[in-house]
């Protein structure tokens, strides 16, 4: 049976990716086959299809590190015929075939159930950016940052950002949200941001310590910005890392580590253990504000996620970008 799905090729014609139609029997091994109904669009993704990040480890490569669907066929134990699953990471759509396509085949153990009270749509919305907030937002809490502090989120409108902010302040935090998108202001207040500021005052180098603000800070950008982060991190407090959107550097002093004994803390959404994936899938179902989720997102088909993947990587979308395969 053949499928849909973007395809990323590295060749004597170069790095290209390109909506083609697979035959299911190229499928790579894993013991589950799974029909695609929704997937997503997000930071890595855009590096993958642009090439503008070396995140494809080889080719043809079909893009996409989440997706959500029903599973056609299962030699494991873990999952029948008919069973909602999703998939976030564990290097699909960078070593191993992903998501934006309408058919995938991988290891049972990377899949978990898809909560039943979330639609495949719903958790496509959510997909890596919001799974990756909620470990975020459970790494201050464990930390002991409690509601009503002030916490800093950067990258703002991003997908991780946009929903850590809607996490946070439904929690009860003061949410201050770092972004270089002013006109999306009132976005960024409808999702709960008590404060704008702009990435501007943080993205160059600055002091190794500076005034003691925030009781955690969710980072989704690196560099600069994630170094001054941590030198107005109050003492004790902790800075939950996520991204590179800025930079891979990190350009800090170890003042804020020694003097005011603050946490970084990296947090990984690919590898991250079952139990703790689980755990936070729990908690978005419950948490999500469905009404944010909306207003957040954006849906294209297929056909769109190139030129979507472009406009991602040169900061001019917002949000989450949902994708519907079948379209």
């Amino acid at each position: 049976m053949s499928f849909q799905a973007v395809v990323i090729r590295k060749d004597d014609q170069g790095y290209r990716a390109e909506i083609e139609a697979m035959d299911e029997s190229h499928l790579p091994p894993g013991e589950v086959l799974v029909e695609i109904a929704h997937s997503n669009l997000n930071y890595k993704d855009g590096l993958a299809i642009t090439g503008k990040g070396p995140v494809v480890r080889s080719f043809p490569m079909v893009a996409g590190i989440d997706f959500a669907g029903t599973v056609l066929e299962s030699s494991s134990e873990l999952w029948q015929p008919g069973d909602k699953v999703i998939l976030n990471g564990w290097g699909v759509g960078e070593g191993h075939w992903g998501g934006l396509a309408q058919r995938a085949r991988v290891k049972a153990d990377w899949l978990i159930p898809q909560p039943e009270a979330l639609t495949s749509w719903q958790a496509m919305a959510i997909g890596t950016a919001g799974y990756t907030a909620m470990l975020c937002v459970q790494a201050l809490e464990a930390h002991g940052v409690a509601p009503g502090g002030e916490v800093l989120v950067t990258g703002a409108t991003g997908g991780v950002g946009s929903v850590a902010v809607s996490l946070l302040a439904r929690r009860g935090y003061q949410v201050a949200a770092l972004t270089g998108k002013l006109s999306e202001t009132e976005y960024l207040k409808e999702l709960g941001a008590h404060e704008i500021i702009d990435r501007a005052s943080m993205a160059a180098p600055g002091k190794p310590l500076a005034r003691e603000r925030w009781a955690g800070v969710i980072d989704a950008v690196g560099g600069a910005t994630l170094a001054n982060a941590c030198a107005a991190t109050r003492y004790g407090g902790i800075v939950a890392a996520c991204g590179m959107a800025q930079s891979l550097d990190f350009p800090a002093s170890v003042a804020p580590f020694i003097l005011r004994g603050i946490t970084l803390a990296g947090i990984d959404s690919v590898n991250c253990p079952r139990p703790r994936r689980l755990a936070a899938w729990a908690q978005l179902a419950k948490e999500i504000d469905l009404t944010h989720l909306e207003m957040i997102v954006e849906e294209i088909g297929l056909a769109g996620v190139i030129p979507a993947a472009s406009e991602l990587i040169e900061g001019k979308r917002r949000g989450r970008i949902v994708v519907d395969v079948n379209r």
